[in-house]
């Protein structure tokens, strides 16, 4: 795989598009499957998106199509950046026309509902040929990445070699691609920093103040280390880019649709409200309910999660939530037997 390979990116929303742009910048044939034949129409004739990029221009060698076979034709690398709820059903019909030997990588974060998948296990399953599949995530607002401003984030891929071959192809001197085999870590990183990127909305709209915040975001980072090791991720992986970093950046950032969402039910919107024409999807709301089951399956302990799916889900008070966050039973930060492993 090399400058001349075609690149596939699969969903048009505002980091599909900003990850196609990238790719095309670069000099990379890159054509971008967009579901809505509207937005297909203007990327090739406005050279915009304007319903998810606005005011982004986009590369001569970046093209748009709504046909799945246009789009898997002669594709060595295939980029998934379509929400998490709908990447099954897209996989579906686009995949039957993937080249043999193509290489796949998953931008979309979440875990499915009910099967309790990830999106490349999602992606592994739907596969017609054997392929490699990989996971990027880490704290990348498209908007920053659109405008050239330096972005560092993590590809995880169980092949070392075809894991350095994307990290060739797509790093910059502003895109800085680090790799890692844990592919696991980094797409559960990914997934679950959405739900904490509410919680850490809903302290700000409750005005709970930064001393709750930065506490808030500790213990988060400590519940998705457990969730994740527990499923086979190294917890390294969490305090790197696609954890601890992309959970500063969701939480705390402007940017951040999950923080929007958790400020607007702190300050007392309903979750109907907040949703009710959105055209952007905000991947927490949906994966509070898949990562809290998930977790009663593990019986995994996730107390802000748990709170999180509570709020959105049954209705409870917010306030009253972090009420019971506070004030429950007094603990070790870290059990006893791990720092004594941890000092030998």
């Amino acid at each position: 795989m090399g400058k001349h390979s075609k690149i596939a990116v699969i969903g048009a929303g505002a980091w599909g598009t900003t990850l196609a742009l990238h790719a095309a910048r670069q000099g990379l044939k890159t054509q971008l499957w967009a579901r809505s034949e509207e937005v297909t129409r203007k990327i090739n004739e406005e050279r915009e998106n304007p319903s998810f990029l606005p005011g982004a221009k986009l590369a001569g060698a970046l093209s748009a199509t709504s046909s799945p076979e246009e789009a898997m034709l002669g594709a060595e690398l295939i980029i998934w950046v379509v929400p998490s709820h709908g990447l099954r059903q897209v996989a579906r019909k686009l995949l039957p026309h993937l080249e043999p030997g193509a290489l796949q990588v998953s931008a979309s974060k979440g875990i499915e509902d009910e099967s309790f998948r990830t999106m490349t296990q999602v992606l592994l399953e739907e596969s017609p040929v054997p392929t490699l599949v990989g996971a990027l995530s880490g704290p990348s607002f498209a908007k920053e990445v659109a405008l050239g401003l330096p972005t560092a984030v993590t590809l995880g891929m169980e092949s070392v070699a075809a894991a350095k071959e994307v990290q060739s192809l797509l790093s910059t001197p502003t895109f800085r691609l680090y790799t890692t085999a844990d592919w696991l870590g980094v797409e559960l990183g990914g997934a679950l920093k959405n739900v904490y990127a509410i919680a850490a909305g809903i302290c700000d709209g409750l005005e709970m103040g930064l001393n709750a915040r930065a506490a808030f975001l500790t213990r988060a980072l400590s519940e998705m280390t457990r969730f994740a090791t527990v499923l086979g991720a190294h917890p390294l992986t969490l305090s790197g880019l696609s954890g601890m970093g992309d959970l500063l950046l969701t939480a705390t950032g402007e940017l951040s649709r999950n923080r929007r969402v958790g400020l607007r039910i702190g300050r007392g919107e309903s979750l109907d409200s907040i949703l009710e024409g959105r055209r952007d999807v905000a991947e927490g709301v949906k994966n509070a309910k898949s990562v809290w089951g998930m977790a009663q399956k593990l019986k995994v302990s996730v107390p802000v999660a748990r709170e999180v799916y509570r709020t959105l889900y049954e209705g409870k008070n917010p306030r009253q939530g972090m009420v019971d966050l506070l004030t429950r039973r007094l603990k070790d930060e870290f059990r006893p037997e791990i720092l004594e492993e941890s000092l030998r």
